[in-house]
């Protein structure tokens, strides 16, 4: 494998104006390689090139970070932890739980949240709308409509918890499709490194019942 590709990580965290935990850097460098080696294997995900996972992945993830200022914190849809693994990473006093209810996907979750030393991160083989849990923030990344997380996701949430939805282009469309009882909170524009696409998260907030 090559090194060429590590060599963008800092000048990527530079670019989102991020300093990491000390170690933080090298275990997303390993995160990457984790991904191309069980890649071959289970297709994890669709992005085969290293320094496209780095870019596509590890700092797309990261692009929300100062979005996440709670915790404990779970990720459905997880995949192949993703956003989880690179904001526990950088984040090792929020508590992580990753969703999935693909077992392949899970055990790679389980794997490499051991092989980076992650105490902070919990993987749960699980459909989100069965898991429950009382979370600060709950966190989705290509996982399905606004409506759809919601409904799924939302009885999951503490008192006073948001929805984080990273999504590409702003969704309009699905943004007039709210279920009851959620209501949009913001949406920020997200700029990732390396990356020539629209990018946004979308904050979704539950009423008080």
């Amino acid at each position: 494998m090559s090194g060429d590709w590590r060599q963008a990580l800092g000048p990527g965290l530079k670019a989102l104006g991020m300093t990491l935990p000390e170690g933080a850097e090298a275990r997303l460098l390993r995160y990457v390689e984790l991904l191309v080696q069980w890649n071959q294997a289970y297709n994890l995900t669709a992005v085969r090139d290293p320094a496209e996972m780095l870019v596509k992945h590890v700092l797309d993830s990261l692009a929300i970070l100062p979005y996440v200022r709670a915790s404990p914190v779970a990720d459905v849809g997880t995949g192949a932890g993703l956003p989880g693994i690179p904001l526990a990473v950088a984040l090792p006093d929020t508590r992580f739980t990753l969703i999935d209810s693909n077992g392949k996907k899970t055990r790679f979750c389980t794997h490499a949240a051991a092989e980076l030393k992650l105490g902070n991160v919990e993987v749960v083989q699980a459909r989100a709308e069965t898991h429950t849990g009382a979370y600060a923030l709950v966190t989705s990344r290509a996982f399905a409509s606004l409506k759809d997380f919601a409904e799924m996701a939302g009885d999951m949430l503490a008192p006073a918890g948001k929805l984080l939805a990273m999504k590409g282009a702003r969704p309009d469309d699905e943004l007039k499709d709210l279920p009851p009882g959620f209501w949009l909170a913001a949406v920020h524009p997200l700029r990732v490194p390396g990356l020539d696409a629209e990018r946004c998260l979308v904050v979704l907030e539950k009423a008080a019942t």
